[in-house]
Order: C-alpha cells, then sequence, then structure tokens
C-alpha cells in the first residue's frame, strides 16, 4: 500500500512539472506573440489527460476549460507587462469588449454540448488555419481603418465563439484583425492580450457552469477545470510572460512567426493522426 502511495505520488509530481513546462512556454508566447498560449497548451493538456486515463468524452472540454482559466492569469500578467510600455490601445478593449464577452460564454455553451471527436477536428482545422495565416502575412491596405462600434461588437463576439471552441485568448484572431486594420504590429500584441482578459473570464465561467453535472470529470475539478493542471500552468506562465513581453520589442516578431506556423502545421497533424486512429 505504501508503495502505491509512493507511485501515486510520484506521478502528480511528474504530472505538476508537466503542467509547469507548458506554462512556460505559454507564458513567452502570450507575451511575444500575443497567442494567449492556448494552442500550445490544449494538444499537450489532451495528451497528459490521456495518460492520466480521463474520461475521453469530456476530454477535449476538460482541455479547453482549464486552458481558458489559466489565461486569466496569463493575460493579467501580460497585458500589465505591455501596458507598463504604452502597447495597450484600451480604446480597442472598451469597444470589443461587450460581443467578446457574449461570445465567448456562448460558445463555451456550445462547446460543452459538441463530442469530443468534432471539438478535436475543429481545433486541428483551426491550427492550420492560424499557421497558414502567419505564414502569407497578408499586409492591410494603407487606408483600412477600425470600424465602429457596431463592426467591433461583431467582431468580439466571433473573435469569442472561436476562442472558447479552441480554448485560446483571442490573440489568433484579434492581432490579425487589428494588423489588417492598420494596427501597429506591437500595439496590436500588446491590445490583444488586454482583450485576452474578458475572453478568459467569460470562457472561464461557461465551462465552469457547464460542466458542473456533467459525469466523467476527474477529482479536483471545477465544472470542465483541472485545478491541478491550471495550478501548474498558472504558476509558470506567470514568470515567463513578462520575458515574453520583453522579447517581443527586441526579436523579429514575424520570422518568429514564421517559425511558429511550421510548429502548429506539426502540431495539428499529430492530433489528426490521433483523431483519425
Amino acid at each position: 500500500m505504501e508503495m502505491v502511495k509512493q507511485e501515486v505520488k510520484a506521478d502528480m509530481v511528474t504530472l505538476l512539472l508537466a503542467y509547469a513546462g507548458v506554462g512556460a512556454v505559454a507564458g513567452v508566447l502570450a507575451g511575444l506573440l500575443g497567442i494567449g498560449g492556448g494552442l500550445v497548451i490544449v494538444p499537450m493538456l489532451v495528451c497528459a489527460f490521456t495518460w492520466q486515463g480521463i474520461d475521453q468524452a469530456i476530454i477535449m472540454q476538460a482541455a479547453l476549460g482549464t486552458s481558458m482559466a489559466s489565461i486569466v492569469f496569463t493575460a493579467v500578467s501580460s497585458f500589465m507587462a505591455h501596458h507598463r510600455r504604452g502597447a495597450v490601445q484600451w480604446s480597442i478593449v472598451r469597444r470589443i469588449t461587450p460581443g467578446v464577452l457574449l461570445g465567448t460564454f456562448g460558445g463555451s455553451w456550445i462547446a460543452a454540448r459538441m463530442p469530443t471527436g468534432f471539438l478535436k477536428g475543429f481545433f486541428v482545422l483551426f491550427l492550420y488555419f492560424v499557421a497558414t495565416q502567419m505564414l502569407l502575412g497578408k499586409k492591410p491596405k494603407p487606408s483600412r481603418e477600425l470600424p465602429g462600434l457596431a463592426g467591433m461588437s461583431a467582431a468580439g463576439g466571433i473573435i469569442g465563439i472561436f476562442s472558447s471552441l479552441v480554448g485560446i485568448g483571442g490573440g489568433t484572431l484579434s492581432v490579425p484583425f487589428m494588423m489588417f486594420h492598420n494596427v501597429p504590429v506591437h500595439r496590436a500584441i500588446g491590445t490583444s492580450a488586454a482583450i485576452g482578459f474578458p475572453i478568459a473570464i467569460a470562457g472561464t465561467l461557461g465551462y465552469v457552469i457547464n460542466g458542473l453535472k456533467a459525469s466523467g470529470v476527474p477529482p479536483y475539478s471545477l465544472g470542465f477545470i483541472y485545478l491541478p493542471a491550471l495550478a501548474g500552468i498558472v504558476v509558470a506562465s506567470i514568470l515567463t510572460a513578462p520575458l515574453g513581453v520583453r522579447l517581443a520589442h527586441y526579436l523579429p516578431v514575424e520570422r518568429l512567426k514564421r517559425v511558429f506556423a511550421v510548429l502548429l502545421y506539426v502540431v495539428g497533424t499529430r492530433m489528426l493522426f490521433g483523431l483519425l486512429k
């Protein structure tokens, strides 16, 4: 019996260290690319949850919900660091937030009722879409400006829905959206980090509420939020997000995005093969 307890403790320590590693990477990416880290967190959590033996019927919802909850903390650390550098355009945040809140909460309600296979397939397609956009690097017309309140609300709703369905802070959509309307890249990244906070709040609330009565959730969960994974990711990501912000102001971000796009193709293809099996 003592040996079993030691093995379980060792496994939990290993898992927490793995979650901390995921969080460290997510924090750097949140500050560096403004993507919230969810594109890395979700597939890694799916692998970890599968190893733990979590019910496959809710494994994707648990990964999405836990990712979204972790972004609450990552976003705060990231956008505060960007704010200190004057890189957050708060007028955009205020105009887009109402749509973001409604879209994200609605998206979490939809995701809670979708089969895991569908969510995995949707996530793979989204990875390919984001990677392709990064590689193409299309430039906006010089005269293009941000839309009015109605347009910003609609854009926020769309960003929120997709963010909750793939467990991200919205940066993969909000950064290209702002750059398409001629917001400078560093300001777009900083503003995206701030937009990620209301996305994460609404998404977390949605995944908690929709998962409270779900069957198959593991112990130490709050709805679809797996708390041990959340703790490991949050501690590491808060420490590394400011590092990503500093790197964003000194490194060639566009070149890094192309490298990251290749990584997304690899991750997406790996998940696709697993889904087809």
